[in-house]
């Protein structure tokens, strides 16, 4: 890539990163309400969103081999546990994600 290229790249991944964060403000205007579907859509999503990054997180977990996903479990488990316990989304994760990462050294 040449330096002209790189810097209209870097533009334009600017101007869309900006676009996302501003066009929400403009078309939603606080003297407006918002629509019930953008409301229902705000409450589902990141729902929505969890749920398909567990379903990825286990695509390739093998019950009948190895240790049989127990490493996942264990991991999954602890981040629930952790985060019913602190409601802590970072001590969660990161706690969950630690587990995970020392049971796939020692199994």
């Amino acid at each position: 890539m040449t330096l002209t290229e790189q810097v209209i790249t870097i533009a334009m991944c600017a101007a869309g990163t900006m676009a996302t964060r501003f066009i929400p403000f403009l078309v939603f205007r606080e003297s407006r309400e918002t629509p019930d579907y953008i409301r229902y859509l705000g409450n589902a999503l990141p729902l929505a969103i969890f749920g398909m990054l567990v379903v990825y997180c286990l695509k390739d977990v093998s019950f009948v081999s190895g240790s049989h996903g127990l490493p996942e479990a264990i991991g999954i488990i602890i981040t629930v546990l952790s985060y019913k316990w602190k409601h802590s989304m970072l001590l969660s994760i990161a706690g969950g994600t630690a587990v995970y990462m020392i049971l796939l050294h020692l199994l």
